[in-house]
């Protein structure tokens, strides 16, 4: 449709006209790609308003947004931003994790919303939204999360001039104090697992503190029982329908971890009774050099290994006991006798130092209150 007026702006600023059918229409001029003339239109009902969207337009291009990339909706960009972590690497439980929060939180509430007309208000609305509906502050933080980690990079591609997700608060959230085990408690547990046949892997998360992944993924080859080591190099997991062996979840979680000797000795015990049952399996044994595989040699589904726990636990008068507590037990032992946060740390294979002294602050109390004693021993005899 022809305009019936068009008023020309200085050099940058684009124009602005009015169409037959009474709308205003806004033009910037992007420049030349590929042989082909660039440019962006907006529309308004009055001059004004098309003037606005125009000024709008000049600001995003000022501060570094590329005016000539697709228009996308919000859900493409989830996509398409989920599909670049899995090619750079993600981990598949981590992707897995991704996908569920767009599916059931972030994708119904703003998939449908342009990429780059995304808006503070629009967060803010689902943050609360979420907040309101009953889930804990800790997922609604991850909701948060997810959606500006997904703007930092549609930024860094110039797809938005702006992440509105940074100008956005989430609910604290409250550390509620965990309940821990206590040295009697599990010298308890360790009575009651003596003899099961996967008493090895239950005093290795005890001792050494290694996710459920690791030690599933763990092979003979990785145990030095002349020098006392065990190394982690590599965690099994379920993910897109099938177990998978993958790299651990950081560079840190790759590491090497000293063995006392009580779990070297159930260890070789472990050792004899799998070469047992291999030798009961006869044909059926898959020699995968696994640790902890299934009675035919193949790899534990960590489902089944976690109702394993669960029984165990029963038995030991345990119901609170996540087969994950042990792993904290470990820790908290550690930290209790006298280990320096460094070296739980590299024990448990955490990214960081703080996350350390953050998740385990129940002992400090215990740790201050050991060393002004030692001190005051040592001033006053």
């Amino acid at each position: 449709m022809t305009s019936s007026r068009k008023r020309r702006r200085s050099q940058g600023e684009g124009s602005v006209f009015k169409r037959n059918d009474g709308r205003w229409v806004g033009q910037i001029d992007l420049g030349w790609t590929d042989g082909k003339r660039n440019r962006k239109t907006v529309y308004g009902a009055t001059e004004k308003e098309a003037l606005g969207k125009l000024a709008e337009l000049r600001e995003a291009q000022s501060k570094g947004q590329n005016l000539t990339a697709k228009p996308r909706k919000f859900a493409e960009w989830l996509d398409e931003w989920v599909e670049m972590k899995r090619r750079q690497g993600t981990r598949p439980l981590t992707l897995r994790g991704y996908r569920q929060l767009i599916r059931d939180h972030i994708g119904p509430a703003l998939g449908r919303k342009q990429l780059d007309k995304l808006t503070p208000t629009d967060v803010r609305r689902l943050v609360e939204a979420k907040a309101e509906s009953g889930l804990s502050a800790a997922t609604v933080k991850q909701i948060h999360g997810l959606i500006r980690n997904t703007l930092a990079d549609a930024e860094r591609e110039e797809l938005v001039h702006r992440n509105v997700a940074k100008l956005v608060k989430t609910p604290a959230v409250r550390r509620e104090e965990a309940r821990v085990l206590t040295i009697e408690e599990a010298r308890w547990l360790l009575d009651v697992i003596k003899d099961d046949r996967l008493e090895a892997f239950w005093v290795c998360a005890l001792t050494l503190g290694l996710r459920r992944g690791e030690l599933l993924g763990l092979r003979w080859d990785d145990v030095d029982f002349a020098n006392g080591l065990l190394a982690v190099r590599q965690t099994l997991q379920r993910a897109d329908g099938s177990l998978q062996f993958v790299d651990p979840k950081t560079d840190r979680s790759r590491r090497v971890v000293p063995a006392p000797e009580p779990t070297l000795a159930v260890l070789r015990k472990h050792k004899r009774a799998q070469a047992a049952e291999q030798l009961a399996a006869g044909k059926r044994w898959q020699n995968l050099g696994l640790i902890f595989p299934s009675t035919i040699g193949t790899p534990i589904e960590p489902g089944n290994l976690s109702t394993r726990w669960r029984a165990t636990r029963k038995r030991a008068g345990l119901d609170w006991l996540r087969l994950h507590d042990l792993r904290h037990a470990c820790a908290s032992f550690l930290l209790a006798s006298g280990a320096s946060p460094r070296t739980v740390m590299k024990t448990l294979g955490h990214s960081q130092i703080g996350l350390t002294m953050n998740t385990y602050t129940h002992v400090l109390p215990d740790i201050e209150r050991a060393a002004v004693d030692a001190v005051a021993k040592r001033l006053f005899g």
